[in-house]
């Protein structure tokens, strides 16, 4: 097979490298793959699970202090991060550094990115990413959100530290935004502290209100459930307790069992998002990759997206499967280049795919079909803003704004409006710095989503309805 030219455009290297509709994918018959899906479906599915909430609403300490329970911490390593965190007068914090363990999260007592643990309940094998409560952290809890199935909003039942997270400029309101915005359709909420509040049914119910009214109307949520424990204290996370006299609900255990397992389409072609990498050099590129839509086999030719590196898969390894991954699999894959490659030319967001008639082509402009979120500056024409999608972070602008839509129906109501405000939802068209792997909504949901910050702020999300050329 021919080199590709890097010098050329992505769209120019596909059409005249006539040899790409002719890639040879790895022996198998369509029965085969078949049996193969079988076999990894007859083992636990794997559910994705993201852990959100406002700074303080005590997320890593009510995960961690769930992952002891679960016999997932020995005895050895807890004494050593309860003394530890006694000496540095951070006693409560001890659960939370089975999460926060690097120094400056410790020092800070605030998870800055996302943390990553597995489990396994009865019937599920659960992928647990703590993100980032802080404001300042929310791009790093974007990233990680793109690959959740499933959510736990974690809210603090003290007496005005709910108020804080929801009312006054807290977290609470965005992450569940960006949850939903980011394709997270089942949601747990975790009433945590209600140890603070003498476990009153009063305050459970009235929280309980407050959010389903706010999940239901502005975060589009109709499948939500809510479970009042205490983190620190480990009560209601994997056994009932007697004080909750007033619950017949189930335990975070149980209701995290209960999570639905997501449908995903292995029948579409092939596409993987790189979310880490372990090594590059020049023979080999070690990365961890999330399979969106497709399958993928050992041995493949496939090209990393956007700079058309062609390489082979040399290794795939899944905690279902080994030589071959599926739609919604976390694989760790082994990559050889069959051209030479740089070591800081492959980056977290790029995307794996075939050649042919399943290439996924990068582009710069896209027109979006966005909600805007509650900002105070409008949206205008020429507006630069940070688009996140998937792995991706990219500075763009938008050049467009095509028309405003009513938010209930989808119709048409102005064509060309001057601006689009807060709760408003349009139609734009953005324009990135450089070519992006996203793709139509259509064709691939986790391509097509796409989420819009300013200054700090998160102001719109949105997606794919057309690549324009």
């Amino acid at each position: 097979m021919s080199i590709l030219k890097l010098s050329q455009s992505p769209e120019k290297r596909i059409v005249e490298n006539k040899s790409l509709n002719q890639l040879t994918r790895a022996d198998g018959s369509s029965s085969r793959l078949v049996a193969l899906n079988a076999a990894r479906n007859a083992v636990k599915p794997t559910v994705n699970l993201i852990v959100v909430g406002h700074v303080d609403a005590g997320k890593s300490t009510l995960m961690g202090h769930f992952l002891y329970q679960l016999g997932g911490i020995n005895e050895r390593i807890m004494h050593k991060y309860k003394q530890e965190s006694a000496k540095r007068g951070k006693a409560s914090f001890a659960y939370a550094w089975i999460l926060d363990d690097t120094q400056e999260e410790r020092e800070r007592g605030v998870t800055m990115d996302v943390a990553r643990t597995s489990f396994e309940t009865e019937h599920r094998k659960i992928l647990v990413l703590d993100a980032p409560g802080h404001k300042d952290f929310i791009p790093n809890m974007i990233t990680g959100n793109s690959y959740a199935d499933a959510g736990i909003l974690v809210v603090n039942a003290t007496h005005g530290e709910f108020e804080t997270g929801f009312d006054f400029g807290g977290q609470t309101r965005e992450h569940t935004i960006l949850l939903r915005s980011l394709g997270v359709g089942e949601l747990l909420v975790a009433v945590n502290k209600l140890d603070t509040v003498e476990w009153s049914q009063q305050r459970y119910d009235e929280l309980r209100a407050t959010l389903t009214s706010f999940l239901r109307k502005q975060a589009s949520y109709t499948k939500v459930r809510f479970i009042p424990l205490s983190g620190l204290h480990g009560i209601n996370l994997v056994n009932i307790h007697p004080l909750l006299q007033w619950y017949k609900g189930p335990t975070l255990l149980q209701a995290i069992d209960e999570l639905q397992v997501p449908a995903h389409s292995c029948d579409h072609p092939f596409r993987a998002v790189i979310n880490n990498i372990n090594k590059i050099s020049s023979s080999a590129i070690s990365v961890n990759i999330k399979i969106e839509a497709g399958f993928i086999e050992c041995k493949e030719k496939v090209y990393i997206m956007p700079d058309v590196y062609h390489v082979i898969v040399k290794v795939i390894e899944t905690c279902s499967t080994k030589d071959i991954g599926f739609a919604g699999d976390n694989a760790l894959v082994t990559l050889i280049p069959i051209s030479s490659i740089e070591s800081d030319s492959v980056s977290i967001g790029h995307v794996l795919c075939r050649g042919g008639e399943e290439c996924l082509i990068p582009g710069k402009k896209y027109r979006v079909r966005v909600v805007v979120f509650d900002t105070a500056v409008p949206i205008f024409r020429g507006t630069k803003v940070e688009l996140f999608a998937h792995c991706l972070v990219e500075p763009c602008t938008i050049t467009h704004l095509i028309a405003e839509l009513n938010k209930s129906t989808g119709q048409v109501i102005r064509q060309k409006p001057r601006m689009l405000t807060k709760n408003m939802s349009g139609v734009i068209e953005i324009v990135t710095e450089r070519a992006v792997n996203l793709e139509l909504y259509s064709v691939c949901k986790a391509l097509g989503r796409v989420t819009f910050r300013r200054t700090g702020q998160t102001i719109a999300a949105g997606i794919i309805e057309q690549k324009v050329d």
